[in-house]
């Protein structure tokens, strides 16, 4: 695999930091708020894209993995501090709550250090993680425009937190955080997303989850739109239950078929409260897509691969289809 070079990777985040803060100055954003904001948003999109270029997280690793990651863990943990003062919306409940999101993670892997993948604190983790991202109310803890950016930057905050604590404090082997191009991709990636497309379409359909129904975005809306999922979204729900749950699941049960479809079953339920509780119908289409997904990332040794391919399939289904 060609791997991103830390220039390159320097190089998207100037030009991803850059297209933000002009097209939210476009949008009638100012002020030292959203300096503040803005600068926080490209700290924490600056280490997501950093851990994910070639040599930097082993390197970083290998001298001191659970010093670094604490160190990690200390810089977002300040960042999240300036972002709450500069906006004008600190507070210490906000502080303890991101505080605990932060160390209680990093403690949990400094208890298991030297462990294999896959102990109980792995899993905690991962749970802990997830659970705090799904049911804490983002405009909680990220009151600035929250109905436009908490999202975003809660997206930002738990993959930070999740590289922090697994691929430096646990040194996690074959997560595949990284960004780059194989011999094959091109196969592995077209045509999980087609095959996928081929099944979930006619079931979606006959299940009347969906409908055919285009959006009229432009050309501009529809490349934003999907750059947007595919960071915000599809990138972090791979390094979750790709990268970490199918990984560690599949090297505690010493086997591959077993970490795919419970890692894609867990997916699957993970979509139990979208659109109304319990959605069945989304957990199933969900928990199969979880199936291709899975044997993306498997195929490439790269979430990259697998979160093209969510990508790609959430935002067929946002700018292809309506909901029903």
């Amino acid at each position: 695999m060609k791997q991103l070079s830390i220039w390159a990777a320097l190089g998207i985040w100037a030009a991803v930091t850059a297209g933000a803060a002009l097209y939210a100055t476009w949008l009638g954003f100012g002020g030292h708020a959203f300096a503040a904001a803005l600068a926080a948003f490209a700290i924490f999109l600056l280490g997501m894209l950093l851990l994910a270029a070639r040599g930097v997280a082993d390197a970083l690793a290998g001298k001191s993995g659970l010093t670094a990651g604490f160190l990690l863990g200390a810089l977002w943990f300040v960042v999240y501090v300036m972002y709450l003062a500069g906006t004008g919306n600190f507070a210490f409940s906000r502080a303890a709550v991101m505080a605990a999101f932060i160390f209680v993670p990093l403690g949990l892997a400094a208890s298991s250090a030297g462990a294999a993948a896959g102990t109980w604190q792995d899993f905690l983790t991962m749970a802990g993680v997830w659970a705090f991202v799904k049911f804490v109310p983002r405009d909680l803890l990220w009151p600035y425009h929250a109905d436009r950016l908490a999202h975003p930057f809660m997206s930002l905050m738990a993959v930070n937190v999740a590289l922090a604590t697994f691929l430096l404090a646990r040194r996690a082997k074959g997560v595949g955080y990284s960004i780059g191009w194989g011999k094959n991709w091109s196969v592995y990636v077209l045509g999980s997303f087609i095959a996928y497309a081929c099944l979930a379409i006619p079931l979606g359909i006959s299940m009347k989850f969906i409908a055919f129904q285009t959006h009229a975005s432009g050309v501009g809306g529809v490349l934003l739109g999907s750059l947007g999922v595919l960071f915000l979204t599809a990138w972090p729900e791979e390094l979750l239950f790709r990268g970490l749950l199918q990984n560690f699941l599949a090297r505690a049960s010493k086997s591959e078929f077993a970490g795919l479809w419970t890692a894609s079953l867990l997916f699957g339920l993970s979509h139990i409260t979208n659109l109304g509780f319990p959605n069945w119908r989304y957990v199933i289409l969900a928990a199969i897509a979880g199936i291709f997904y899975g044997w993306a990332w498997k195929q490439t040794g790269s979430i990259f691969a697998s979160a093209l391919v969510h990508a790609a399939v959430d935002a067929t289904w946002h700018f292809c289809f309506r909901t029903l």
